[in-house]
């Protein structure tokens, strides 16, 4: 399981360490694609086998899925770690999150995202003032 939050600097290169605490879990490398609210979603091997195995579910009949998936293939990539425990983010992936030099990485439960520190920043202070809020409505589904 992944948790924390880890602010690192990318070099111009587009590499990035990757803490020593969530690196230990990914073996040597990790796919790292799209993600949602502008970052980007970091999985181990066994974390990408169980979310991919999820998108092979959807109906190929669909438009909307094979467009996800579509997007999903095309911005996914497989990244190994270098000897500094750095992966490099290719400038795809980083013009998608608008990652630059100041970064946060944080753990997601079954995943890492990568986000641009300003822009986590931002999604805090809303997430923040909501937080009581979404607590309130999780105890709402469980009633259900």
């Amino acid at each position: 399981m992944f948790f924390g939050e880890f602010r690192h600097n990318m070099d111009a290169k587009g590499r990035m360490s990757i803490p020593a605490k969530m690196r230990s879990q990914c073996g040597s490398l990790v796919y790292v694609t799209r993600g949602h609210e502008g970052c980007l979603d970091v999985y181990n091997e066994e974390g990408w086998n169980t979310f991919y195995a999820s998108l092979s579910k959807l109906s190929q009949k669909k438009r909307k899925a094979r467009q996800y998936l579509r997007i999903v293939n095309a911005k996914t990539r497989e990244l190994e770690f270098d000897k500094a425990g750095r992966i490099n983010i290719p400038a795809d992936l980083r013009g998608l999150a608008h990652l630059e030099k100041e970064c946060v990485v944080i753990g997601a439960g079954d995943h890492m995202e990568i986000w641009n520190a300003s822009s986590w920043d931002e999604y805090c202070d809303i997430s923040d003032e909501e937080f009581d809020e979404l607590s309130e409505m999780l105890d709402e589904d469980e009633g259900e």
